[in-house]
């Protein structure tokens, strides 16, 4: 059966009746057929959106609340169902895809409770008599393009905290698991959010460019939220403000978990192999780069090494904790950047195989700056140690990247480790943590090419209002003619 868009909580096909296919990257499979939509579609859509979204405006806080919440339980009943859907679309492992439920459930219950924070302030006015407010107030249609690494934590974090705020909503689904998030958006229609209010729209990969161009330069569409690449961010972002919309963009990564010298070594292996392999390292705060003080470098590759070599990896249906990449494709490109980095001088100390698209945890020690690796994005289970002199190295290389979105730092002097995680430059930062966390309420996002803008808690509602002035005065008041 074709999966198809939502609108006005009713299915519908494309226009021209096109679809597509997403492959298993294990099996080679057809795992979803999907409306395909072009540009007229993505008008429809935003006219629905735009037509609901007077009356969600106007819905109250406690009326908001308890659709969130009742589209989390949806979600968290759908379970099995999800990850089944992961697991056929992405090659996700099913402890991957259970999680991406569980942490999505609890984003929309995050955002449930949100609803009553969205408020202002009373500004002191220099007018006698004059009452001066801040207010916030929904912008309108919020266009959401999520993701297919963590499909449905990404894909309800598109969603939830705008519909929170009052705005309706149009996620566009991705290319590589339209079934996974299309189910997203049944949790709300079946949750019972009036019609229109939240919507979905797949399109096949040729048609991306010219289905997102429609979607924002729509009338109705008044802020686009993006978490992908930096590449395409770039794209969205420059249309976006073309078109004077603003935007919040979540994109690629390069995180450097750096082991000064007095670390935990133990702890810190722990969270190297739990940043580093979570997800086959398909994910934005994946550790990038293992920056380790050569006074203890020899003694930490080598127990990191030894963890990694024994993960299990392979087809996501057996027991294992390295899955699929997304793509056979992924796999060579894991491949290529192993040629680059050893044809180099790094040494391959775990890992380095591959069937397709499975690939093992691999380690590469004596990354230098003339690879590949050190600059480039893996987004996948290949991962770079790098040796350093001293802590002002270790920073350096930290900062020697164009991206910015999570970092970590281990010591066991707290004082150095802040000092460190100072100097930095990420939105994110964690002492004596992996890169890898992520928790609803938290202020998530980046700097420099890791993007702009910031999901989670309150720093949400700035993104997904607008700040009104509005003042309430004596209609007698003195004018000077």
């Amino acid at each position: 059966m074709t999966v198809a868009f939502v609108v006005n909580n009713s299915d519908a096909e494309a226009s021209d009746k096109g679809t597509f296919d997403r492959i298993d990257p294990v099996t080679g499979a057809v795992a979803t057929t999907a409306a395909a939509a072009k540009a007229a579609d993505a008008a429809i859509v935003a006219k629905a959106a735009g037509a609901a979204f007077p009356a969600w405006a106007a819905t109250g806080p406690g009326e908001r609340r308890a659709l969130l919440n009742k589209a989390a339980d949806i979600m968290e009943a759908k379970s099995d169902a999800f990850i089944a859907a992961m697991i056929a679309e992405t090659g996700a492992t099913g402890p991957w895809a259970g999680f991406n439920v569980m942490l999505a459930a609890g984003g929309i219950r995050e955002a449930a409770a949100m609803t009553t924070q969205i408020g202002g302030e009373v500004i002191p006015s220099n007018k006698p008599g004059t009452l001066a407010m801040g207010v916030a107030t929904p912008k309108g249609v919020c266009l959401g393009i999520a993701p297919w690494n963590a499909p449905v934590i990404l894909g309800a974090r598109a969603l939830a905290m705008p519909l929170a705020c009052g705005n309706t909503v149009i996620l566009k689904g991705s290319e590589a698991c339209p079934r996974t998030h299309r189910m997203i958006v049944d949790c709300f229609v079946e949750a019972g959010f009036p019609e229109g209010v939240v919507n979905y729209i797949s399109n096949a990969p040729a048609d991306a460019a010219e289905v997102v161009k429609a979607l924002i330069e729509a009338p109705e569409v008044k802020h686009v939220n993006f978490t992908g690449s930096s590449a395409v961010g770039r794209i969205i972002g420059r249309l976006a403000g073309e078109n004077l919309k603003p935007s919040l963009l979540e994109l690629g990564g390069k995180a450097p978990l750096v082991v000064l010298s007095d670390a935990d070594i133990d702890g810190a292996v722990n969270a190297a192999i739990f940043g580093a392999f979570m997800n086959q390292g398909q994910i934005c705060m994946s550790t990038e780069r293992i920056i380790v003080d050569e006074e203890i470098a020899d003694i930490f590759a080598q127990k990191l090494a030894d963890r990694a070599s024994k993960l299990p990896y392979g087809d996501p249906r057996g027991q294992v904790v390295l899955g699929s990449l997304v793509n056979p494709e992924a796999g060579e490109k894991m491949d290529a950047l192993i040629a680059d980095a050893t044809s180099k001088g790094a040494t391959v100390i775990a890992g380095g195989q591959r069937d397709g698209a499975i690939h093992s945890a691999t380690l590469l020690d004596g990354v230098t700056a003339g690879m590949r690796i050190y600059s480039e994005e893996s987004f996948g289970p290949v991962k770079s140690i790098i040796r350093v002199k001293g802590d002002a190295e270790a920073i350096r290389v930290a900062n020697d990247s164009e991206y910015g979105l999570s970092a970590a730092v281990f010591s066991q002097n707290i004082q150095r480790a802040l000092s460190a995680a100072k100097e930095i430059k990420s939105g994110i930062c964690h002492i004596n943590g992996p890169t890898l966390s992520d928790e609803p309420q938290m202020p998530f996002g980046g700097v420099n090419d890791s993007g702009y803008g910031r999901f989670g808690g309150k720093a949400a509602i700035a993104e997904f209002t607008d700040l009104r002035w509005i003042t309430i005065e004596d209609p007698n008041q003195h004018y000077p003619f």
